[in-house]
C-alpha cells in the first residue's frame, strides 16, 4: 500500500474528480478567485483546519477583491 503523498495528492482533495489546483489551472482563475475555489472546497475536510476557519479565509479573499474593487487597500479590513 502507498503511503499518502500529502504533497503530491493530499487527503482533503482526494473526493473530487479534479483536484482544485487543476480545476483552477485549467481554466486560468485569478490568483484571488483560485484562493477561494481551493479554501471553499477543501473546508471541513483538511485535517487539522476546521470548516469555519478555511470558510473565513474565502471570505477574506472576497473581501480584499471587493476592496480593491472600491479602490482601497485590498489589506483594509471590512465590516
Amino acid at each position: 500500500m502507498k503511503k499518502q503523498d500529502p504533497i503530491v495528492k493530499p487527503s482533503h482533495y482526494e473526493r473530487y474528480k479534479i483536484e482544485p489546483i487543476n480545476f483552477i489551472m485549467l481554466n486560468d482563475l485569478s490568483f484571488w478567485v483560485g484562493n477561494i475555489v481551493k479554501y471553499v472546497v477543501r473546508a471541513g475536510y483538511k485535517e487539522g483546519v476546521d470548516e469555519v476557519t478555511d470558510l473565513l479565509k474565502a471570505r477574506r479573499y472576497i473581501d480584499m477583491r471587493l476592496n480593491q474593487l472600491e479602490g482601497k487597500n485590498p489589506n483594509e479590513l471590512r465590516d
